[in-house]
């Protein structure tokens, strides 16, 4: 059955700061990692890729069930040159159909190419400035264990990982033949003997957190006289990243109370109001605030991080993990802020060498057009700009008001109002055209996604993009805010029974000393 189904073996070699010439997605309805767009003359196109394929293993590793991102992450850490095992769309469609096994498919062909990758590429340990540097690298333990074996090396310090399994923890985790363990868990273990580093492996139950290097991460440190500690190390590998939460004010302020406890000094988010700006911008119960506006909070009161939130006037930007995140990075004894700063320290050029692998997970980019009749209270919707930003977007959207029957959703990007461009107009005149509608209203709106996916590609965003639309807009009875409104810029505060009626947020004080603040 498996005869007639033969994978391809592609090896793909860049040069240094360019592309392998081809995107690397995820799409609906379409079973694998897809392999579109490969570039006239590229790389990708030299070595043999053609649209349509279907990955089955990279630098010998079994990938066809890994989650994309990982997938993406083991072709960019692969430095200039990378090993692919293709499949073409109609036999991978075949092989589906057939219940082929996948992995058995073409190992042969991959026991070659696992040999050959063993040896870590050039650029596998360098981070967005171009020189090497040594890894953080999280292992989460798997049935089988870790998936790689210590070895020493006579005159050369520390202990080498060796024996990876192609589909192990170690693997999965960024971990590479031959890289040289310098810290467990945020210790440094350069002069450990073996029984004393796998003691501390072991100690780490499930999750460990291993400080690597290689051979030309080390010459490299070596000649610049550097030490190597976590501090200079490259945090891409990381699984687990901290999120940046942008959130617009509304009119009750942002939907969410914020807590320190005690005993950690955690700044810890609680109560996020379900549908407000919090809850809609990504914000969850329990996050924990790394920073405010760029600006980190540890170490800091409570009253300094509310002080800090409330000096926006109509947004606020948070840098947050969940308690997953934040054990990650306890366990390497690093701030996950570290993270968020050396990706903004990214120059233009190297970000772009960064994202030339695009994924694309089921994001639907069509602009929509939603018409609707006003109700005896409005349309059901806020309007709401970001100072000194260009464009508007529209919030507070009433689930079963005209808006919200129409498809309009929180957070989206108004592009068109009654047909007319509406992007680079002022908030007052977009008000202006929305109330000389009358009772009718047609807007083109868009995801914010989708915003972004447009401006980043240079495409205008118009009508004809969207899905073909001749119903008339439902009718509406139901009691909504009228017309469009700016968001207050002060926040109307959630109070409680205790708290003064004067006091700029409410305040309340739990069994455990924990300050909680509405905001």
């Amino acid at each position: 059955m498996t005869s007639a189904l033969q994978p391809r073996e592609c090896r793909v070699t860049k040069k240094p700061q360019k592309k392998y010439g081809f995107f690397l997605r995820v799409e609906e309805d379409t079973a694998g990692h897809v392999i579109r767009n490969v570039g006239h003359n590229s790389p990708a196109e030299r070595a043999g890729l053609r649209d349509g394929d279907r990955v089955l293993r990279v630098n010998g590793v079994f990938v066809d069930k890994e989650e994309h991102a990982q997938v993406v992450e083991i072709v960019r850490s692969s430095g200039n040159s990378v090993v692919l095992l293709v499949l073409d769309d109609a036999s991978y469609e075949k092989a589906q159909k057939e219940g082929v096994n996948l992995e058995e498919l073409g190992q042969k062909a991959s026991t070659g190419q696992q040999q050959e990758q063993q040896c870590p590429p050039s650029m596998a340990n360098r981070g967005t400035t171009g020189a090497p540097q040594p890894r953080l690298c999280y292992l989460v333990k798997e049935e089988t264990g870790y998936g790689f074996s210590l070895k020493s090396t006579e005159g050369q310090k520390g202990l080498f990982i060796v024996e990876i399994s192609p589909q192990g923890a170690a693997a999965k985790a960024g971990v590479q033949n031959n890289d040289r363990l310098i810290e467990i868990n945020g210790k440094n273990v350069e002069n450990d003997t073996h029984e004393e580093v796998v003691e501390k492996v072991k100690k780490s139950e499930n999750h460990v957190m291993f400080l690597l290097s290689n051979e030309e991460t080390d010459s490299y440190f070596t000649s610049q006289k550097m030490s190597l500690s976590k501090e200079n190390a490259s945090l891409r590998l990381l699984p687990l990243k901290p999120r940046l939460i942008e959130i617009e004010k509304g009119k009750s302020g942002y939907g969410f109370y914020l807590r320190m406890e005690q005993n950690t000094g955690d700044h810890i988010i609680k109560d996020v109001d379900s549908g407000s700006p919090a809850a809609t911008a990504g914000l969850k119960d329990n996050d924990i605030v790394v920073a405010v506006n760029g600006e980190q909070v540890h170490g800091l009161d409570h009253e300094s991080v509310v002080g800090r939130i409330k000096q926006s006037e109509e947004r606020t930007s948070l840098l947050v993990v969940d308690k997953e995140t934040d054990s990650m990075y306890k366990l390497a004894q690093i701030s996950p802020f570290s993270y968020y700063y050396k990706a903004q320290d990214s120059t233009p050029a190297q970000m772009e060498e960064r994202v030339e692998l695009h994924i694309e997970q089921k994001v639907n980019h069509k602009p929509r057009i939603c018409k609707m009749v006003k109700g005896p209270n409005g349309f059901g919707f806020s309007l709401n700009m970001i100072k000194n930003k260009p464009g508007l977007f529209i919030t507070e959207v009433q689930s079963q008001g005209p808006a919200g029957r129409a498809g309009v959703e929180n957070n989206d990007f108004l592009v068109e109002v009654n047909g007319v461009n509406v992007t680079d107009e002022s908030y007052d005149k977009v008000v202006a055209r929305i109330k000389s509608s009358g009772d009718r209203l047609t807007l083109l709106v868009c995801s914010r996604d989708a915003y972004r996916y447009f401006q980043g590609q240079n495409i205008p965003i118009t009508a004809s993009m969207a899905d073909s639309d001749t119903s008339e807009p439902p009718a509406h009875t139901e009691n909504h805010p009228s017309e469009p409104e700016r968001n207050s810029p002060e926040p109307r505060e959630r109070a409680d029974s205790s708290s003064s009626s004067q006091s700029a947020a409410s305040t309340r004080a739990d069994d455990d000393n924990s300050d909680d603040t509405k905001l």
